[in-house]
């Protein structure tokens, strides 16, 4: 049914200041045929539903480009890779999926995850099976020896099961980018740093250049987008050379990356809702903040938001992501964060933020001439909030303030179930979390205090 949606105030995307009073008018095939003040609108007309949504900021449902649907709100990369079935983790994706669209996201690109686990989902929903977010999915990882995801022991390497896959030449990059576009991926993920680094301290690039460079022009040759991992100088520069589509972290980047993104149009999706709620939420007895990791990500971030905001005055395009699908970022909970962390700590305006959220976020989407903004001939996606995000932008994070999501016109319904972490995610051995020796025992004063034996009676002879 044709619908008719009157606005309080109506941010469409493609401009920083909402119309109020505006109105929405939506066709049966869930397509916009009008978005703006209500004058141009006209009346609705008999057989229309009217959505009086007039005391509501209705703006584009929100997009986070970089949500794990494998990860299943994971404590270790065990959990991620080893302890559930891939067909169970797919339904578990979806489930994850549709709390993610309830949070007002209506759309999101999972960017490497476990075999077609990603792809599944997208079909499941795409195909109209269940209602969930609009899924831009990619396979698993390209990585190598130095690149995130290869985290187990040679002796051990990279199971099937993971969510990355070993190439170990040229050659090999190239034919499992050409599979996983045989199998349908929306883009290909490349793990282009992970942990290595030199002895001055600085992060290794997993590719050379030139492996980089050939990655991404099959890639793009076979119409496809790239994203990539790159938190140092290095894989940051390779990635902004090779033409990138999308960088997520990018932290230590310099001019000649910044010169580099802006001549081949990479984008960044900073990702900073991951490291954020490493910093506040770990607990003091976790290994996250134990041997000076707390301080080594508080250091990080700090020089992030430096960096971040050279790229930001620069006119780089910043993404919304938040790294979803982690314990310290679980599904459906933290992806507004990441427009509040825009506003406090990168320098964006709130309505900055708002359209990184939506119409430039789109731009990576496997459907982004469809999505993002509000206008003629695009999808009616959009969410209708309690209270104006350009006044307070942290609003988004509560989901009672998300009064409504629409995807493609029809209003979603989610039900809001819980489920027990400990049988859908939680399944790796993890007993301790420290080693009990004496020494460390009496440091915790663990020990039960021992108390003198009784002395035994004396006895007096009998004669």
């Amino acid at each position: 049914m044709r619908k008719f949606v009157k606005c309080a105030q109506l941010f469409t995307g493609n401009s920083n200041q909402p119309v109020g009073g505006g109105v929405l008018v939506v066709e049966d095939d869930g397509a916009i045929s009008y978005a703006g003040p209500a004058a141009g609108a006209g009346a609705p007309g008999e057989g229309v539903e009217v959505l009086d949504y007039s005391s509501y900021f209705v703006m584009p449902g929100m997009i986070d480009v970089h949500t794990h649907l494998a990860y299943g709100n994971a404590k270790s990369e065990e959990d991620i890779d080893l302890y559930q079935p891939m067909e169970f983790r797919s339904l578990r994706g979806l489930f994850f999926a549709q709390k993610v669209l309830a949070a007002g996201f209506t759309s999101i690109c999972a960017p490497g995850d476990a075999g077609q686990l990603s792809l599944s989902v997208r079909n499941a929903i795409n195909f109209g099976m269940f209602d969930g977010p609009r899924v831009t999915a990619a396979g698993r990882y390209l990585t190598t020896r130095q690149g995130l995801t290869d985290w187990y022991p040679t002796w051990i390497g990279v199971p099937e099961t993971s969510i990355g896959r070993l190439v170990t030449s040229r050659d090999e990059a190239i034919e499992e980018v050409r599979r996983q576009v045989k199998n349908g991926v929306d883009c290909i993920k490349i793990a282009l740093d992970g942990f290595h680094r030199r002895p001055n301290g600085e992060l290794v690039a997993a590719f050379t250049q030139d492996e980089t460079t050939a990655i991404v022009e099959e890639t793009h040759r076979l119409g496809k987008r790239v994203v990539v991992h790159a938190r140092g100088r290095e894989a940051t520069l390779y990635a902004a050379r090779a033409g990138v589509d999308l960088i997520f972290h990018a932290y230590y980047l310099d001019d000649e990356c910044l010169e580099a993104m802006l001549r081949t149009g990479s984008a960044i999706g900073p990702t900073m809702t991951f490291p954020r709620n490493i910093i506040e939420f770990t607990q003091p007895h976790e290994p996250a903040r134990q041997r000076g990791r707390h301080e080594d990500n508080r250091r990080e971030y700090e020089i992030a938001c430096v960096n971040l905001a050279k790229a930001r005055e620069a006119g780089v395009p910043m993404m919304i992501g938040t790294d979803s699908g982690f314990a310290v970022t679980p599904y459906g909970e933290w992806h507004a964060r990441e427009l509040e962390i825009f506003v406090e700590d990168l320098g964006f305006t709130p309505a900055q933020a708002l359209r990184c959220a939506t119409e430039v976020s789109a731009r990576f989407l496997a459907d982004c001439d469809r999505v993002g903004v509000l206008e003629a001939g695009r999808q009616a996606d959009f969410i209708a909030v309690d209270g104006s995000p350009l006044e307070d932008i942290s609003l988004l994070q509560d989901k009672r303030r998300i009064r409504h999501v629409h995807l493609g016109g029809k209003r979603m319904e989610i039900p809001n179930r819980s489920y027990d972490p400990r049988k859908v995610t939680d399944q790796a051995w993890a007993n301790w979390t420290d080693i009990y020796t004496q020494e460390r025992v009496d440091q915790l004063q663990l020990r039960p205090r021992q108390q003198p034996a009784a002395r035994p009676a004396k006895r007096t002879a009998t004669v």
